[in-house]
């Protein structure tokens, strides 16, 4: 008997005898933000991904989700990275969800994933002790969120749900800022008050920054405040921020708002974020799904 199936599998062309590889895709989601000491910041990511999560399943290309904080707290990039390598996935697509290029997406998150050797940021990792790890699957990083209008119709949203009389209003958008790339943090500050212009008849609009670029000092807020500022108009204060922290809606803008002579009557804020947001909701549904497509079609391809 043993013979006769040795004969047979000699018979066989050689082909059919080649045992073919394994192309079999499982695939998961890891939605990356910066991270936040705040526990209603971290919530507020956590529901992003409640939220998403089911559209993104729903047609059997992705297999699973979760949620990473690259800094101040756990799940970590890394711990999610090795849970997915454990579960036997065999490619990661990250969402970032980060408002523009930092050091922290076009740097930190690439060398924390093993994709690039970066000495700068791997001293800073070292320092802020946030471990590296490169995965047994293929990590694919999705674009930015400021690739697409997500974030320009959720401000102009939340500035109309402020406004009374765009004619006499200006706005001032306080977002956290970033040294290395400002060009490109004032470039997307200056695309979302242009296009706020457009759509509510507002004048005039300022800018300023909250985070380490501003020293996490309130004199940045004050002082994009008096620039918008005019004789007989009051300005809409709105943070440029993927979600609420307290110590800086609160405190920072909070406190900058204080310095305004007159702050109660010339100027409106509420201390909200981007979050919770469907367009953004849609537009991670959107990036996971594109993401998922390229590499189920370059399986198809092999």
């Amino acid at each position: 008997m043993a013979l006769c199936l040795l004969v047979a599998c000699q018979n066989q062309p050689a082909a059919e005898q080649k045992q073919q590889p394994n192309t079999a895709k499982k695939i998961g989601v890891l939605m990356v933000n910066h991270g936040s000491r705040s526990e209603t910041w971290r919530n507020a990511l956590l529901a992003l991904e409640t939220s998403v999560k089911d559209r993104i399943l729903m047609d059997g290309t992705v297999s699973g989700t979760k949620t990473a904080f690259m800094e101040y707290t756990e799940p970590s990039i890394a711990t999610r990275l090795k849970e997915f390598d454990k579960e036997g996935y065999t490619d990661v697509i990250i969402v970032p969800v980060f408002l523009t290029v930092s050091t922290h997406s076009f740097d930190d998150i690439p060398t924390i994933v093993g994709q690039k050797e970066d000495p700068k940021s791997m001293q800073t990792l070292k320092v802020e002790n946030i471990e590296r790890y490169t995965p047994h699957a293929t990590v694919h990083i999705a674009p930015l969120l400021d690739f697409t209008e997500a974030l320009q119709n959720n401000i102009v949203n939340r500035v109309k749900a402020l406004s009374k009389d765009a004619a006499h209003e200006a706005l001032t958008l306080i977002a956290y800022g970033d040294q290395t790339y400002n060009t490109e943090w004032t470039a997307l500050l200056n695309k979302v008050g242009g296009y706020v212009q457009q759509q509510t008849g507002i004048p005039h609009y300022s800018y300023g920054w909250c985070g380490h670029v501003a020293h996490y000092s309130a004199d940045s807020t004050t002082a994009a405040i008096k620039r918008a500022l005019h004789p007989g108009n009051k300005a809409i204060v709105i943070p440029v921020l993927v979600a609420k922290d307290e110590m800086f809606q609160v405190k920072i803008i909070g406190d900058g708002i204080a310095k305004i002579p007159d702050a109660k009557t010339r100027v409106v804020y509420m201390a909200d974020a981007i979050l919770p947001d469907k367009n953004i909701e849609n537009w991670v549904v959107k990036a996971a799904a594109e993401y998922a497509g390229k590499v189920t079609n370059s399986v198809a391809k092999q």
